[in-house]
């Protein structure tokens, strides 16, 4: 029985892997394990990928959020504001940070941040807005924009799923007063290892968490603040390099892929699809279904060798660490639903049409006994 991978990074590794394993020789070579040209080229590359003036790299996605906050200078008992239905690095750096999470629901046809229900879960104590493009769709940006200005609130984009969406023809990343990214390996952009970045527009603020980012200061034995070590490694932002170059190609493939998806899927019984905005770019970290049967159906899936996932099985505020807050199910009805049904079948660049087509059909055959 042939296996359909949920995600295919060996496949990726080989359509690549001369440029791959000369960047890595050439890390090796040099010796330059932390930070040093590698890095320094990353930075400068991303940044201008997304179309901002600074790109300060860190370990990990979530240390990238958690020195972005740190560098805003969010105090004890700050609020700030996070989707119900995100990752938990969203919101657990919020407290890490010294704030309070506060959630909000997410919209039924995009499965970000409403602005709406946004409006209504600002207090006095609220500072900051973190919008989750998520699954590679971004949040109403407009609209988060309008609010916070009108309440003198930070944005702070999480955009670890999100490389190079679009709101309106402009890169999401670049609305907010800094945003993160992550490129854990299975991401549309991802190392071999963990790796992060934040990008911003604000040298000042770029200067902080460069600082906080490396133990405080720029230079060795400098220690202007105390701060954290988060550094990415030389090989890390080496192999990043060579797969940004590519990034462009392979997310106009999984936009394809999704285009075909959602066409030969149109008529599958009991399946809801999901949508892009008219006013959005979505670049598909992830092709995720609803269906009432969700587990029976990833394992009649499973049987036939199709690899799937759950993107995310509970929303935030339901999750034993945040059971202090006290919220019911009917405080997040959207959230809750999405992590109730949604199922995420395989989509990444490499995918071959005969691949896809195995999927569909199984997809066709099973969902019609859910």
């Amino acid at each position: 029985m042939t296996t359909i991978p949920f995600v295919d990074l060996h496949a990726q590794y080989l359509s690549i892997k001369d440029e791959i394993d000369a960047a890595i020789a050439d890390v090796i070579s040099a010796s330059s394990f932390i930070r040093g040209p590698h890095v320094e080229r990353f930075e400068a590359n991303f940044a201008n990928s997304i179309g901002t003036a600074h790109c300060v790299s860190c370990a990990n996605g979530t240390d990238a959020l958690y020195i972005a906050m740190s560098a805003l200078g969010l105090r004890r008992g700050d609020e700030v504001i996070v989707p119900a239905m995100s990752w938990i690095s969203t919101s657990e750096t919020v407290t890490q940070a010294g704030g309070r999470v506060v959630f909000c629901d997410i919209d039924s046809v995009t499965h970000t941040l409403d602005p709406e229900k946004l409006a209504e879960a600002i207090t006095p104590r609220t500072v900051g807005i973190i919008p989750v493009h998520l699954y590679g769709h971004p949040a109403r940006m407009d609209r988060i924009m309008e609010i916070a200005s009108a309440h003198g609130l930070w944005v702070l984009e999480d955009c670890a799923q999100a490389h190079l969406a679009e709101f309106r023809g402009r890169k999401v990343g670049t609305f907010g007063a800094v945003s993160t990214f992550s490129f854990y390996p299975s991401k549309n952009l991802g190392a071999m290892g963990d790796a992060g970045g934040i990008v911003t527009d604000d040298a000042g603020l770029a200067e902080r968490m460069a600082m906080f980012a490396r133990h405080g200061g720029l230079q060795k034995h400098d220690h202007q603040i105390e701060g954290i070590n988060s550094r990415l490694d030389g090989l890390q932002a080496a192999i990043l390099n060579v797969k940004l170059a590519h990034l462009p190609a392979w997310t106009e493939r999984r936009r394809a892929l999704a285009a075909r998806y959602g066409k030969l899927l149109d008529t599958a019984s009991g399946v809801a699809l999901p949508t892009e905005a008219d006013w959005a770019t979505h670049v598909w970290h992830v092709y995720q279904i609803r269906v009432a049967d969700r587990d029976g159906l990833m394992q009649r899936l499973k049987a036939q060798g199709i690899q799937t996932g759950v993107n995310y099985p509970n929303a935030l505020p339901f999750m034993p660490c945040y059971a202090h807050h006290g919220h019911t199910l009917e405080d997040f009805p959207q959230a809750n639903a999405l992590g109730n049904q949604t199922i995420s079948l395989p989509l990444f660049p490499e995918m071959t049409k005969a691949q896809q087509d195995t999927v569909v059909q199984a997809l066709q055959e099973t969902a019609q006994n859910n």
